[in-house]
């Protein structure tokens, strides 16, 4: 079962993925694509060059939100066991980065497709890094938020708006630690007297 590093290991997954994607179908003639987990600061104009590089797909993991159908179900199912069980949504951008306009959209047309051709991300497809139960998955889906959503989000962001799509990695779970066993019940009766029931 997952634990707190579900999040980081949902992003390498889907990192490692595309990048092997880009490496058995190159977008870019004559390069190497990567695909590359970015943060804000990533995105400063002197750190791109180094952080994220060209031609490039960078994957940004910009909010992170329970999710509203099975927030209930396994937190009842984690009050039966004893333990915090808290299902959340993953929201990305992918953007491509490369010399020309042509380059771009060649790598977020082979980033689309590969995604569309693999939404489901289980077994040795997930990260070894968050201990996956051998039932769990992630979905990988187009998110549907509209382009001035995407735009506000390149507003927060040390760059210029450029070409990006919205994902939703679902459901990934973070399972807390194994509940401990109940201690024994230890009663003392104070104040009784021997002989004398209680």
């Amino acid at each position: 079962m997952a634990d707190y590093s579900v999040i980081a290991a949902a992003g390498r997954s889907i990192e490692r993925m595309l990048n092997a994607a880009f490496a058995e179908d190159e977008p870019v003639d004559g390069s190497k694509t990567r695909a590359v987990l970015v943060r804000t600061s990533d995105f400063e104009p002197n750190a791109v060059a180094t952080s994220i590089g060209s031609p490039a797909l960078s994957v940004f993991f910009y909010r992170v939100d329970f999710n509203k159908t099975m927030r209930a179900a396994w937190s009842a199912i984690g009050s039966q066991e004893g333990r915090g069980r808290l299902a959340v949504d993953l929201h990305f951008l992918i953007t491509p980065w490369a010399d020309n306009s042509e380059f771009e959209l060649r790598i977020i047309g082979k980033a689309m497709q590969c995604l569309e051709t693999t939404p489901i991300l289980s077994g040795p497809m997930l990260h070894p890094s968050a201990g996956w139960g051998a039932n769990e998955s992630i979905q990988v889906v187009m998110e549907e938020i509209t382009t001035e959503a995407v735009m506000r989000t390149f507003d927060s962001l040390p760059t210029d708006f450029r070409l990006s799509v919205p994902y939703l990695a679902r459901i990934a779970r973070i399972d807390s630690r194994q509940a401990q066993p109940d201690a024994p019940v230890t009663t003392l009766v104070t104040g009784a007297k021997p002989g004398v029931g209680v």
